[in-house]
């Protein structure tokens, strides 16, 4: 049977015993999820190919760690979202603020009401906005509104407390509602 016609499980017994088909088949499998999981958090595509690649390299030198090999997609996405914010403390400890950066902080915009009709608005314009939110709060909506993480599992990964694991992404929230205000009155 050709890897292209195999479940997951099989793929994952013939790449712990090094079958390199199966590990491209996986690859093919999942390499646009977990670039895109990335590119999402350290905002630059080199980087986040890079880190999409090691998160495969560890994948497949520690399959043998693995459970259940039915849950190895997210096994994987924790790896490369461990690896991307890791990356992206890394890179931007030593950073210089960008102006707009600064400018968006200084910004004080009106808030939108909850029931504000955001039918007319593109996904990409959503993440488009998304790209101008202070970085914590761009981190965390990511991780819960695309990912599908809860608060629980953000506020270990983003090593913060629930309540303001709660908060932040209430904040990022209205701020992401903010920024959007503008393109739904078009």
């Amino acid at each position: 049977m050709r890897p292209a016609n195999q479940n997951i499980e099989q793929l994952i017994e013939q790449c712990k015993s090094g079958n390199q088909l199966a590990q491209l088949e996986i690859y093919n499998r999942y390499y646009k999820a977990m670039y895109n999981t990335a590119v999402r958090i350290v905002k630059d595509n080199f980087e986040a190919e890079d880190i999409m690649q090691e998160a495969f390299l560890t994948a497949f030198t520690k399959l043998d760690t693995l459970q259940e090999s039915v849950t190895f997609g997210a096994w994987l996405k924790r790896i490369v979202i461990n690896n991307s914010i890791y990356h992206y403390n890394k890179n931007s400890k030593y950073n210089d603020v960008p102006l707009d950066d600064v400018l968006y902080k200084i910004e004080d915009g009106q808030g939108v009401s909850e029931d504000y009709e955001f039918t007319n608005i593109k996904a990409r314009q959503v993440l488009d906005s998304m790209k101008l939110l202070k970085d914590n709060y761009r981190i965390s909506l990511t991780l819960h509104l695309i990912e599908g993480y809860d608060y629980e599992e953000i506020s270990k990964i983003m090593n913060i407390s629930y309540a303001n694991c709660r908060t932040m992404i209430s904040r990022a929230k209205d701020k992401l509602r903010q920024k959007l205000q503008p393109i739904a009155e078009y």
